[in-house]
């Protein structure tokens, strides 16, 4: 009898002082990021001439070129291909790629660049949802460059999170596409 009281009386006290605390939910908070005020540093490759971000870091591929932001965990993918009486074909597939992202994506807007002075055309596409490339584009001179390009994070997609992100390389980007100039 006194076993059982000894272990009701700790089966209690172990209880009481694990079970004490008394826990609240914690406040709503909004993430905060920030990001470095955007220094471009201008890039010669062999095909086109762009500004980037400092803040990124440049990739040489046997693809292309990529962009890579380590800090957010991104990359801004660019390919180039030479016109060969293919530009329908090339337009066509380009046209494709944000399609690809329907399914997760609420809409994807466009944005049409026209720069008659450096024959540069283009559009970018802007993925609002939860897909995996938010932003991808296409620039071409109609005659004999066409550049693609598609940004992915390396994350779980949720458009909520990295929407800071995906503005703040949005905005380099279009700085990009205003600054570009074939090499030819």
């Amino acid at each position: 009898m006194i076993l059982k009281n000894h272990l009701l009386f700790y089966l209690i006290f172990i209880l009481f002082v694990y079970c004490s605390e008394f826990s609240q939910p914690k406040p709503k908070g909004h993430l905060s990021l920030e990001y470095p005020t955007p220094t471009y540093i201008q890039k010669n490759n062999e095909k086109f001439i762009f500004e980037h971000n400092s803040f990124a870091e440049i990739q040489n591929t046997p693809l292309g070129i990529n962009i890579f932001y380590s800090k957010m965990k991104a990359t801004l993918y660019m390919s180039h291909s030479e016109i060969n009486n293919n530009l329908d074909s090339l337009l066509n597939d380009a046209y494709k790629l944000p399609s690809k992202h329907l399914i997760k994506a609420q809409r994807i807007p466009e944005r049409i660049f026209v720069n008659n002075k450096n024959k540069i055309y283009g559009t970018l596409f802007n993925v609002v949802g939860d897909a995996a490339s938010q932003i991808q584009f296409f620039l071409t001179d109609s005659t004999d460059n066409f550049l693609i390009g598609a940004l992915y994070f390396y994350s779980k997609p949720n458009y909520d999170s990295i929407f800071p992100a995906v503005k703040y390389v949005e905005n380099d980007i279009i700085r990009m596409i205003e600054n570009l100039r074939w090499n030819n």
